[in-house]
């Protein structure tokens, strides 16, 4: 890693909010509460920040309660695993009721079976025109329960068939919730490690190009101490959506944590990858930002950007080490650039021993 001590400074900062909000509400220091409120200091959890504000907006206080419902809406590590239990649960129930209805029909059959049997053995015995149309008219009601029965199953699977369908899309719902940042709507981290693994095993064995940009914002945490942390969100998703316009359907635009953007550009060059690093800079800068609650014209923001390309032999962390290595080089040459592993700007900045 390098040396990035503004980057551990903004941590420590964090920390000491989270510590006063805890301090002077007169709330126990356990983990939990201090995850909570490190969450809200850095503005990362937006629907966190929304909980925790609706309440203190309405009482001026919280309760430990209260903090305990929010962290196993936001931020315990069971939530996921409790909505996929739920889906899961409701699927497994579905297909319980289709089998038991499915051995019902086979019994129903089994049954039909048999009374086909026994007529065949009483037509052979029949004496009369009589018994014979008795026989018949018990095999006809015999078809037409088994027919009744058969129309009834199709239904239910038709209906399976359906919920099954809808089960699986929340499913996917869940999924896609696990991997998406949801101030941004970009992928997370988790998405990212996922990405990318896919990603370099595809270069490895394809022999294609892979290249990833890191970017940073500029100047991201006077602008939050500034301006407020609903203006820091309203900026991380201007970036995003910058983003969004100037990445191929292949790509993997991601939100790598706090104002720090990762995109995994497959099949792509070096030079072709800072062309697109370039093309979100300018999409950055050229865009005004305007305070929403009040309409002010806050100016014009910039990010840094370096660029690093795979090699035979990389790692996901030595790719992104790389490229991390090269937005530092940007960030201590003045900023609102893009920096790759071939520009001579990136000598001077050599890698911290860990």
């Amino acid at each position: 890693m390098y040396d990035r001590q503004d980057d551990i400074e903004r941590t420590y900062g964090f920390g000491d909010l989270a510590l006063g909000q805890i301090r002077g509400r007169r709330l126990a220091a356990i983990p939990r509460n201090y995850e909570i409120w490190y969450s809200y200091a850095s503005g990362y959890h937006t629907e966190l920040s929304d909980a925790l504000n609706t309440i203190l907006a309405e009482t001026h206080g919280i309760t430990q309660e209260q903090l305990d419902t929010i962290y196993e809406a936001h931020l315990s590590p069971s939530r996921m695993t409790d909505k996929i239990d739920v889906v899961g649960n409701r699927v497994m129930d579905e297909i319980e009721q289709v089998m038991s209805m499915i051995d019902a029909a086979a019994g129903q059959a089994s049954a039909y079976g048999s009374d086909l049997a026994g007529a065949s053995a009483r037509l052979a015995a029949a004496s009369s025109t009589d018994a014979v149309r008795g026989i018949i008219e018990a095999l006809v009601r015999s078809t037409r329960e088994i027919e009744a029965n058969n129309k009834a199953l199709e239904q239910r699977l038709k209906a399976s068939r359906t919920e099954i369908r809808q089960l699986q899309d929340n499913l996917d719902a869940v999924r896609t919730e696990s991997l998406t940042d949801p101030l941004t709507a970009l992928g997370n981290r988790k998405y990212y490690d996922q990405a990318m693994t896919k990603a370099l095993a595809h270069a490895k064995k394809c022999g294609t190009p892979l290249s990833l940009l890191v970017s940073d914002i500029d100047h991201f945490k006077k602008f939050n101490d500034t301006f407020g942390h609903l203006t820091g969100d309203q900026v991380l998703r201007l970036v995003a959506h910058s983003v969004k316009q100037n990445v191929k359907g292949q790509d993997f635009a991601c939100r790598y944590g706090g104002e720090e953007f990762a995109i995994i550009l497959p099949d792509t060059t070096l030079r072709a990858a800072v062309t697109i690093a370039e093309h979100i800079r300018r999409a950055v800068m050229t865009k005004e930002l305007i305070k929403r609650s009040t309409s002010e014209n806050l100016g014009r923001i910039t990010i840094s950007l370096g660029v690093a390309t795979f090699h035979p032999g990389d790692t996901p962390m030595s790719l992104y080490e790389r490229a991390d290595r090269c937005l530092y080089a940007a960030k201590r040459n003045g900023r609102n650039r893009v920096i790759c592993e071939s520009d001579p700007e990136l000598e001077s900045v050599q890698p911290k021993v860990a």
